[in-house]
């Protein structure tokens, strides 16, 4: 009996201890997975009917010969539309005017408010009432912007810009102080003006954002070696800001090149002002056609996503770079 109690004692010895079994989590069925998506379907399906519905619908009418003025004539005329618009020297005129127009905007605004950003980044007295200021402009209707720009300023009789050149020519002892219409002289200067005022606060509070995320002991450190405010902003403060300026420049550009209510309201796309979204809209409600307005509104979002799909894989790549 002990020799017997000695070998089971021998062999519990040298067997391993057995490890507790983990429990499982359960797989999660059907009906958990659609529980957490079906909150998320009456959105989906919202988009899909204002968004991708009258998108297929405009691309089906670009395939039409659809001119309200000529209801007879109405049919299918396949790419026919496509080659009158990639043919007509209005709309070739149109595409450089809304380049030139987007890239103008998008460069000064981005100057002015990486100036504003970096004055608003220092502490002062009435600093919150200088910010809610300048943001101002950003917050009005850009109807009531362009309005205010046409009238306000703009205007030769009473405008704010020729009464200023009116007083400093009263100044200077002149008795006949230029009174210039600025619209007429420089149409594409004038709505420039007017957008760069519109989307500098934009551009400012991207970069306002980056320029707070930044780490202070890195500066203070760089201050304390002996390095000035202009080496402190080329080696630190500039390459901290070109992901911020990257995502400012795209999405500025992407709603500067769809913008339609400066150029309509201050100039009515007259003077070469006529971009992209007047062109069409020229199309449309003036002249009718119903079908190359179509056509043109399909090729205008076929290159805008293709610019978005090459700018967002560059600042995607960007940001793989500095995150490695």
């Amino acid at each position: 009996m002990t020799g017997t109690s000695s070998t089971f004692t021998r062999k519990a010895r040298g067997r391993a201890p057995a490890r507790p079994v983990a429990a499982r989590p359960p797989v999660p069925g059907r009906a958990a997975a659609w529980a957490r998506r079906a909150p998320l379907v009456p959105a989906l399906v919202f988009m899909v009917i204002v968004t991708q519905l009258p998108f297929v619908a405009t691309l089906v009418i670009s395939f039409m010969n659809w001119n309200a003025l000529y209801p007879d004539r109405r049919g299918f005329t396949g790419l026919g539309n496509y080659a009158d618009v990639f043919a007509d020297a209005d709309l070739r005129s149109s595409v450089l005017t809304t380049v030139w127009l987007t890239a103008a905007v998008v460069l000064v605004s981005l100057l002015l408010g990486l100036l504003l950003a970096l004055l608003l980044d220092r502490r002062f007295r009435g600093r919150g009432l200088v910010r809610t200021l300048l943001i101002a402009p950003f917050l009005l209707v850009p109807v009531a912007s362009a309005l205010l720009w046409k009238h306000a300023l703009y205007n030769p009789e009473y405008g704010l810009f020729n009464g200023a050149l009116t007083w400093l020519g009263k100044q200077a002892g002149s008795d006949s102080p230029p009174q210039p219409d600025w619209i007429t002289s420089m149409p594409l200067g004038a709505i420039t003006a007017s957008l760069v005022w519109q989307w500098t606060p934009f551009m400012m509070l991207i970069l306002l954002a980056g320029l707070q995320s930044r780490s202070t002991e890195v500066v203070e450190a760089a201050r304390v070696d002996g390095a000035n405010a202009w080496q402190v902003f080329r080696h630190l403060t500039l390459p901290h800001l070109r992901r911020y300026l990257e995502l400012a420049a795209l999405l500025g550009s992407i709603y500067v090149v769809q913008n339609f209510d400066a150029v309509f309201t201050l100039t009515s796309g007259g003077l070469g002002t006529a971009n992209l979204p007047y062109t069409i809209y020229e199309s449309f409600y003036k002249a009718h056609d119903y079908g190359r307005a179509s056509a043109a509104g399909v090729v205008v979002v076929a290159g805008t996503i293709v610019v978005a799909t090459l700018a967002l894989r560059l600042v995607s790549t960007l940001l793989k770079e500095e995150s490695s």
